[in-house]
């Protein structure tokens, strides 16, 4: 079997960043570097969103290296426009995908730090000098434990299940956790006709701050703290906040996106906050988070005592010099993933002696 120098695992933001700087700096496709992605066409997370999220209720899509998204209508589905543009990039820059490819484990050849690492998916392996690995969050929500989920009657869903708020007109949805996809799925129920309660762990953390490359490097800073300490990353949203855009400030005036704060129990028909309050419940949507989906990894023992993967320089992994983590930590976020994802491919590129190449 052909031994690759790099497999780049995940075509969305950071993971296309990397394919593309590891070509231009000197990589054969195909020969040197492929990309396995797990999705049946372009488009990373991007292409799972709901239709309702359209480019201009979007937060942060990115300018991939080398070309520029343009300015797309502003009305049109989020999902749609990315699908495209990622489409087009990976056609423009002819870079070495296979789809629809889910790896199962990165495991190593031998117990040398150089040594050989062989990438499974099913029946399917690849053997490389490197992964970069670029699998984000978008496959790992995460569901707190509440006491009595398990017993509720009506509807229960997750982020990555919601598509389209026309389904819930005249039913009362709980929604909970803090992020902007809640602050978006409340105004959008809102609007179809739904009523809704907010349930948050914390107070709402609302900044004023603008939403600009200073408050993004910030953002980064924060996480890479953690990631650098071994620590489990925290969520998006107890780093970013909650913009001070107009339209979510009315809805707080209104008292639309007043959090009941935390759930205590939750009963076969209600929900039932800490403060005692009751309320009667149809749906309860978990807009919670994710975890990041590096559990393929788990044959390489990346993980420290604080649960976290440690990582140096953002992307380089502590425990193992041969994988590049990107979207995980700092670079999770559309924030910190296009330079992640660069960051990954030049550091691959000097292990492998080929940093003369850069241009």
């Amino acid at each position: 079997m052909e031994l690759l120098d790099v497999v780049v695992i995940g075509a969305g933001q950071a993971g296309l960043t990397a394919a593309y700087w590891l070509k231009q700096r000197g990589l054969e496709p195909w020969k040197d570097f492929v990309v396995l992605d797990r999705n049946e066409g372009p488009g990373g997370a991007w292409q799972h969103r709901w239709p309702e999220l359209t480019l201009g209720k979007a937060h942060g899509i990115h300018d991939l290296p080398g070309l520029k998204l343009g300015t797309p209508d502003p009305t049109e589905p989020a999902s749609a426009v990315v699908t495209r543009y990622y489409g087009e990039y990976e056609r423009k820059f002819e870079l070495p995908i296979e789809r629809p490819v889910r790896v199962d484990t990165v495991e190593s050849l031998g117990e040398e730090p150089d040594a050989p690492l062989e990438i499974r998916a099913g029946s399917r392996t690849w053997r490389s000098k490197f992964v970069i690995n670029a699998t984000g969050t978008w496959t790992r929500p995460f569901v707190p434990y509440a006491p009595g989920a398990e017993q509720f009657k009506g509807l229960q869903l997750r982020t990555v299940d919601y598509w389209c708020s026309d389904d819930f007109a005249g039913k009362h949805v709980v929604v909970v956790g803090g992020g902007l996809s809640a602050v978006q799925f409340i105004l959008m129920l809102e609007q179809a006709g739904a009523t809704t309660t907010w349930s948050t762990r914390r107070e709402p953390d609302w900044v004023e701050d603008p939403f600009d490359e200073r408050w993004g490097v910030a953002v980064e800073e924060r996480v890479d703290a953690r990631a650098s300490a071994g620590l489990v990353p925290h969520s998006v949203v107890r780093n970013t906040g909650i913009p001070p855009w107009p339209e979510y400030l009315a809805a707080r005036d209104r008292g639309r996106l007043v959090s009941d704060g935390r759930i205590a129990r939750i009963e076969k028909d209600a929900v039932v906050f800490e403060s005692g309050k009751r309320v009667a419940s149809d749906v309860i949507l978990w807009a919670t988070g994710f975890r990041p989906d590096i559990d393929h990894l788990a044959p390489l023992h990346l993980r420290e005592p604080g649960g976290g993967v440690r990582t140096t320089g953002v992307v380089q992994v502590d425990r193992d010099p041969r994988i590049l983590l990107v979207g995980y930590g700092a670079s999770a976020s559309t924030v910190g993933a296009t330079r992640a994802g660069r960051r990954a491919a030049v550091t691959a590129l000097e292990r492998l002696g080929r940093s003369s190449s850069a241009g």
